[in-house]
């Protein structure tokens, strides 16, 4: 579990932004959008906190990227899941669900 809560937060949006690209490779904006309408408009990731973490994740072998021409004809870099971030996705998805169900507990008294 990481350490304090810049490492939790990063985590957890890397762990988001690798859970969108499980259907398909996607460029930014669209990540953005996918991670809102997955979590019924609760969460949402700004330019300034989705394109270092994929900068990161890029660096780490967890996502890849290639030029592209999105939706609206226009060029933009399109980021995939590796067969790393599968593993680090499915490890960092459990580590997750196990925070959360002890907060939960702890949180109902």
């Amino acid at each position: 579990m990481p350490t304090d809560r810049g490492d939790l937060l990063r985590g957890t949006l890397e762990m988001l932004i690798l859970r969108s690209l499980e259907d398909g490779a996607m460029h930014g904006y669209g990540i953005t959008e996918r991670l809102e309408n997955i979590s019924a408009e609760v969460l949402t990731v700004d330019e300034g906190s989705l394109y270092p973490a994929l900068y990161r994740m890029q660096k780490k072998g967890l996502v890849t990227s290639k030029w592209g021409k999105s939706e609206n004809n226009r060029k933009a870099r399109f980021y995939s899941i590796t067969k790393k971030g599968r593993t680090h996705l499915q490890k960092a998805s459990i580590t997750w669900l196990k925070f959360s169900e002890a907060v939960s507990r702890a949180m109902a008294g």
